[in-house]
């Protein structure tokens, strides 16, 4: 029953892992103050087409003057617009709307940068699409906007949950588990912090390609372990965890640089949204391992016996949807 359970939680979620893998795109928007009045603006908007966006912009002050035309570039299904505009008294206490973001449903990250060195960033959401410029921003604003941000990315990640989870069915025993758990969460935090820092430069799309085949690997461990045929996964499962972990830590570094990091506060922007990482894989880990608990309990109240092929249903799942994605981003690369 708890294997039943599994599987069709499992089914569930491999499916809307492949709709919706590479959906999760908010719209952006940079400031970058040149002097007291004038700033390069640049806009990024998932796309339709070449020639087609989201019907979605920023709506600046009145008073707002273009002082370039917007040039525009397509590239991997956004498009992505600059120009620099005028705004008398500067944008300090000013707010910027986002006409027509709450009907596309896009939520929107700006970000500003100022002359002095401090940046402000934000996440807007459809229910009040306004960023509102404010002063220079303390630590615990960059600390919570950047949690958030790594709640967000890990829980809409959905390869790396699928590989976590992936992890979960590989290891027995809960010292294991934790252990292999800690080992990956180590190795992502150290190529996540190198890649942020500009230590290390690696394309994204092969290293998105990577991490699918990651977890076909999982996926093929967990087959070979139920066979009783044990492979380095499940006999060295830490080492393993670790190993993919660095690679997983720049898929984490990639989706980081997109949102940048500010000047005077890259440390503990770094911090917390690694932190905000570490928290959305452990609720998601508690909400698995819950899933579990419930799904032993109910097999001890039901004389239902399973199929002997319903173990390879999980397996054979996440390894069709790594395989997907591997083709999916190799095409595109």
């Amino acid at each position: 029953m708890m294997r039943l359970a599994l599987s069709i939680g499992l089914l569930l979620f491999a499916w809307v892992s492949a709709t919706f893998a590479d959906e999760f795109r908010p719209a952006y928007l940079q400031l970058t103050q040149k002097d007291l009045n004038t700033y390069d603006v640049l806009w990024k908007i998932p796309a339709v087409g070449e020639w087609q966006t989201l019907p979605v912009g920023p709506r600046f002050p009145e008073g707002t003057e273009e002082l370039t035309p917007q040039v525009s570039a397509y590239t991997a299904g956004v498009a992505v617009i600059r120009w620099r505009i005028r705004v008398p008294g500067g944008l300090d206490g000013k707010e910027i709307a986002f006409d027509g973001s709450s009907d596309a449903r896009l939520d929107v990250l700006a970000r500003l940068e100022r002359v002095d060195g401090t940046a402000q960033l934000e996440r807007v959401v459809l229910t009040n699409p306004r960023f509102v410029v404010t002063a220079s921003p303390g630590e615990f604003e960059v600390a919570r906007t950047y949690t958030l941000l790594g709640i967000e990315h890990i829980l809409a990640g959905f390869d790396h949950l699928l590989f976590v989870f992936a992890l979960l069915l590989l290891v027995n025993g809960t010292r294991r588990l934790l252990a292999t758990v800690t080992a990956f969460t180590v190795a992502h935090s150290l190529t996540l912090a190198a890649a942020a820092l500009g230590f290390v430069h690696i394309p994204g799309q092969p290293v998105e390609a990577a991490i699918a085949l990651s977890i076909a690997f999982i996926a093929a461990e967990i087959l070979q372990a139920r066979q009783r045929r044990p492979g380095l996964g499940q006999r060295y499962p830490w080492l393993v965890a670790f190993s993919f972990g660095l690679l997983h830590g720049l898929g984490f570094a990639g989706a980081l640089s997109e949102i940048g990091l500010p000047p005077l506060s890259i440390p503990t922007a770094l911090v917390f949204f690694n932190v905000g990482v570490e928290i959305g894989q452990v609720l998601f880990i508690g909400a698995m391992l819950a899933v579990i608990a419930v799904g032993r309990r109910l097999a001890h109240l039901t004389v239902w016996r399973q199929p002997d092929w319903l173990w390879r249903v999980p397996p054979y799942a996440i390894g069709s949807v790594a395989m997907f994605w591997v083709v999916q981003r190799i095409s595109v690369y």
